[in-house]
């Protein structure tokens, strides 16, 4: 019977690139940029790694097809190269296969990076699965902030709640994340913004304006795992662990019948809901310290506080407003800023969340650590909200 892989992975040493208009770098730079970060930080050569993951999902843009790339830019030492492409969530799933290839005993130490060169498109959105002038730009289904804005029309139908009290709670949510932001020298966004700007931003998509989406950005971000023996023989103290990995899928239900309202996640709600029993998380509201939601928008992350039960259903608007989830809040939220201010490359966004988690874990995010805390969750999501993929995955200390 699984059991899952609780403790059974450790971290061994993370970076991150500085994100934002990287027009100096290419991809094989940031990948380097982040690793190189990662390698000194987990105290190894290059040569003791066993295999890699690569996320991206842009290849036609970002690295080009396959591991290679990854392989060339950072003179790997002749191992297995899998590139790992699954929408937004494509960091998370990287991570995934360097996590599970360490908790099946196959590897002693796995490396997983995830990178994305999005301002080289252009354009000031995502571009379409086709880049290029002479391909459609948007997906056929519409553009991403009309998408999520019906998210909110949804939720506001289900809970009763005005438009007025939304746009305050999801412009709260963009504040909190700017002020956060202002503190992180690798975010690409570092200057904190007010609620008066924030109302009173353009409308992209009613009821979302300008400061509700993140922006688009380059960047990448690498992880090192192995187990905790070996981290333990590496000399390695206050080890950092996986306590949870779970990834849920949409099937076509939500768009299949009309029993989903529209008003959430069903997948996060799936994902979070395995993630706690193979954590052993059983209150999540108390034992979770902080974490990083995937806020592609807004709503996104306001929707999301009730999909990872730490809001009750329709009670995150008033667990917003009251700083819940501020960085003096019980359970802080996007504490290095989040997409809001790193803004999203895909394949790196799900590895620097877990960046921010493991900095915190370790007491060594600056300005922005946290006091003693011991749980850390990600929520990774990719696709839009009929039709997604989303990953949580939960970090911690490991008892001694």
């Amino acid at each position: 019977m699984a059991s899952g892989i609780k403790d059974k992975v450790a971290i061994l040493g993370m970076g991150c690139s500085r994100f934002g208009e990287r027009w100096e770098s290419g991809a094989e730079e940031l990948m380097v940029e982040a690793f190189d970060e990662a390698l000194a930080d987990a105290g190894i050569d290059v040569t003791q790694i066993d295999a890699a993951w690569l996320s991206t999902h842009y290849q036609e843009i970002s690295v080009g097809k396959g591991g290679l790339p990854l392989s060339i830019a950072l003179r790997l030492p002749n191992i297995a190269v899998s590139r790992v492409e699954n929408f937004c969530a494509s960091g998370s799933d990287a991570f995934r296969g360097a996590v599970y290839a360490v908790a099946s005993g196959a590897c002693d130490i796995a490396l997983a990076v995830g990178v994305e060169k999005l301002k080289d498109t252009g354009y000031g959105g995502l571009p379409g699965s086709l880049g290029g002038t002479l391909n459609p730009q948007w997906a056929a289904n519409g553009s991403a902030p009309g998408n999520f804005a019906q998210l909110a029309s949804a939720y506001r139908a289900k809970h009763k709640v005005s438009r007025e009290d939304l746009k305050r709670a999801i412009a709260h949510i963009s504040v909190k994340s700017h002020a956060n932001g202002a503190k992180n020298t690798k975010a690409h966004l570092q200057k904190p913004v007010t609620e008066e700007q924030v109302l009173n931003a353009p409308l992209i998509a009613d009821p979302l304006g300008l400061f509700d989406c993140c922006g688009v950005s380059d960047g990448a971000a690498a992880a090192i795992v192995t187990t905790p023996e070996i981290a333990r023989q590496l000399g390695k103290h206050d080890i950092v662990t996986v306590k949870a990995l779970q990834l849920s899928l949409s099937n076509g239900s939500e768009s299949g019948h009309n029993s989903w309202d529209g008003s959430y996640f069903h997948t996060t709600r799936i994902a979070a809901a395995k993630a706690y029993k193979e954590a052993g998380i059983t209150k999540p509201r108390e034992q979770v310290s902080m974490f990083e939601c995937h806020d592609c928008f807004s709503i996104t992350e306001l929707v999301t506080m009730e999909d990872l039960q730490l809001s009750a259903e329709g009670g995150a608007i008033r667990d917003v407003m009251v700083g819940f989830y501020d960085a003096d809040g019980q359970i802080p939220c996007q504490i290095d800023g989040g997409l809001k201010c790193f803004g999203h490359p895909i394949g790196a966004s799900g590895i620097r969340m877990l960046y921010e988690m493991y900095l915190q874990l370790t007491g060594r995010a600056g300005p922005r650590q946290l006091p003693k805390p011991s749980i850390g969750m990600t929520h990774n999501l990719g696709g839009s909200p009929v039709s997604n993929v989303a990953a949580v995955c939960i970090v911690g200390a490991l008892a001694n």
